[in-house]
């Protein structure tokens, strides 16, 4: 009875596997295929005559995008970490009034829409001069991981023994040397956690993109991809051999860090 339970549970398992990764080999599928294969009447399930040609586009025209999309998320990254960690251990550790309300502002910041932000953001670029600069990028992008950021590491940082900062403080240390030499180096679960997931929403950012870097100098992959789209043609094999290019970074940080995103989501979830 067990073996037969095992066995539909991996069946299953199996099925759902396939069905959530045949996306993953159709965009490798169509990256593969010839332009002139793209209407094919049923659609070939693998690529009969395979080309590279898509390939071939993304590296003479996709890789300083490529390069500007891994330094707004770096930079996202750093950003990010310089204003969500001071503050999470703020509302984590100090006495600051009104916890509980910016608690919620935060929860709240996280449900606004982004195409509203980027509105928001493009009249005050207008003004500072900041539209189509990957600084300006860089800002609008940590907007969404900041908030994430805060909460993350106020979970973390509670749960966070008393006794341990005290024992800090009587050492001579001050708050802030408390908080650089004590509680960053036990939060590294969450500063991995709030890295990948700012980089990861820095490197598939398309609203704030197209919004504000439309017309710059440097612009993001996800709009590299968006230029193959014309009005008359669509280069399916250069836009899926992009797609597939740019995902591969985004899969291997998460095969890396996914240890610690589950320890640093998790932290202070329950009380030891």
């Amino acid at each position: 009875m067990t073996r037969q339970r095992t066995w539909w549970k991996t069946a299953l398992g199996v099925v759902l596997a396939a069905l959530m990764l045949f996306p993953v080999y159709w965009m490798v599928n169509v990256s593969l295929t010839r332009t002139e294969d793209m209407r094919a009447d049923p659609p070939h399930w693998y690529p009969k005559n395979p080309t590279l040609r898509g390939y071939a586009n993304v590296v003479g025209d996709q890789f300083p995008a490529l390069g500007t999309s891994l330094f707004v998320g770096l930079g996202c990254v750093v950003l990010t970490l310089v204003i969500s960690a001071p503050a999470g251990f703020a509302l984590a550790k100090l006495r600051v009034r009104g916890k509980g309300t910016l608690n919620f502002v935060l929860l709240v910041a996280q449900m606004i829409p982004s195409v509203v932000m980027a509105i928001g953001f493009y009249a005050i670029y207008v003004r500072l001069g900041w539209l189509n600069t990957v600084w300006g990028l860089i800002v609008a992008d940590s907007t969404i991981a900041v908030p994430f950021g805060v909460l993350v590491f106020t979970t973390f940082m509670s749960g966070i023994a008393g006794e341990l900062l005290q024992a800090a403080r009587i050492d001579g240390a001050g708050t802030w040397r408390t908080f650089t030499s004590i509680v960053l180096p036990i939060s590294r679960n969450a500063i991995l956690t709030v890295s990948l997931f700012a980089f990861l929403w820095a490197w598939s950012d398309f609203i704030f993109a197209s919004t504000l870097d439309r017309n710059g100098d440097m612009v993001p992959v996800t709009l590299g991809i968006y230029r193959y789209i014309g009005n008359n043609t669509t280069e399916w094999n250069s836009i899926m051999a992009t797609a597939a290019v740019a995902s591969v970074p985004a899969a291997i940080l998460l095969i890396v860090a996914q240890r610690y995103v589950a320890g640093g989501v998790t932290a202070g979830a329950v009380k030891d």
